[in-house]
């Protein structure tokens, strides 16, 4: 029925692959399947690429969110295509539903949109301007009256968490120790245990100039993770964004900054200065935003790289390596950051 697959390579996300696409064809009235191919990109669910009888989809997991939430969201997806967002329309089973669940796995189709994932440095600027508009149009969209049904408006502004230097530098040394009590540690151990120990340097440098539990704004709903392995591009122009898992209100600012520094940074161990001021000129076209709100968000993502080690919590906490490969590149990345604050900010303050 579908090409060979390497079930070794991608643990529990073939977990019971096979079986559950002979029930997934016949729910969603794919006819023949003639081919499953696994998409190793993604890190949170597991997805596939179904080539059927009735064409070709993208099959996921849904690993990541409660399945009504993920219910919810497929329904704020097909909202947005039909306004035009460059977005797959979710497919429904014959019962109806979005969301087709399987001995407690559930999975939604929605059909394959041809394009390619970009890095940010392989974006061109006028490229990149499109990107920041696009997000800029998500927002608007995502926080009209059109989805209100779907997501009711959230507050003016939220109260800002940040952590204390106290508790970031004791989680450091809670996974230092961790390290050092394994008997037989790998490459990966020895080189986070340099990474950490650079960090709490960090920490004693920096530590008294973090952001505090202040109101931020304007907020609204928000994709959540809008960057290069969740964007499809084909023939210079976004074709697709994808993975709507993480829709919830935050500061637009928060999001901006987020997208900019994962896009353009990040695995690169810099941040490409002149994409991000394209790419938050090009939002600021369509959401005018205030530069003091950027500003803002600006300096509390920063810290929040400086005091969060998620990758380690994945790697130690839940014995998940996915996101191994992400650890050292985001601690050249912040050390970078941390050097040249001043010159990111004037990046953020670009006009349209």
């Amino acid at each position: 029925m579908t090409e060979a697959m390497d079930g070794a390579a991608c643990g529990s996300r073939y977990s019971k692959i096979e079986e559950d696409l002979v029930v997934l064809g016949e729910s969603f009235g794919l006819g023949e399947i003639q081919a499953c191919r696994f998409l190793p990109n993604g890190l949170m669910n597991g997805n596939w690429r179904l080539d059927t009888a009735r064409g070709s989809f993208a099959l996921k997991r849904i690993m990541d969110v409660p399945l009504p939430l993920a219910r919810r969201n497929l329904a704020v997806l097909a909202e947005l295509a039909g306004a035009g967002v460059p977005v797959g329309r979710p497919s429904t089973a014959f019962a109806g539903e979005t969301v087709v669940e399987i001995a407690g796995r559930g999975y939604c189709l929605i059909p394959w949109t041809e394009g390619g994932h970009r890095p940010g440095t392989a974006l061109k600027l006028d490229e990149a301007t499109d990107l920041g508009a696009l997000l800029g149009r998500i927002h608007q969209n995502l926080n009209c009256e059109r989805t209100a049904r779907l997501l009711p408006p959230g507050p003016e502004q939220v109260r800002a968490s940040v952590t204390t230097v106290e508790a970031a530098r004791s989680e450091a040394e809670r996974f230092l120790a961790l390290i050092s009590a394994l008997e037989s540690p790998l490459a990966f151990d020895v080189e986070a245990a340099v990474a950490l120990s650079e960090r709490k340097l960090l920490l004693d440098k920096y530590g008294s100039e973090h952001p505090g539990t202040d109101s931020v704004g304007p907020v609204g709903w928000t994709h959540g993770d809008v960057q290069h392995r969740n964007v499809l591009w084909h023939d210079g122009k976004i074709a697709g964004v994808i993975d709507w898992d993480r829709i919830r209100v935050r500061p637009f600012g928060e999001e901006v900054a987020r997208t900019a520094t994962v896009q353009f940074g990040g695995e690169d161990g810099f941040l490409d200065l002149e994409r991000t001021a394209a790419f938050v000129a090009g939002y600021r076209s369509v959401v005018p935003i205030p530069v003091a709100a950027l500003a803002d968000a600006v300096e509390r993502l920063w810290w929040k790289r400086m005091s969060d080690y998620w990758q380690l919590v994945f790697h130690y906490d839940r014995d998940d390596h996915s996101c191994d490969h992400l650890f050292l590149p985001a601690e050249r990345f912040l050390a970078w950051w941390s050097e040249r604050r001043e010159v990111v900010q004037e990046a953020f303050a670009a006009m349209p």
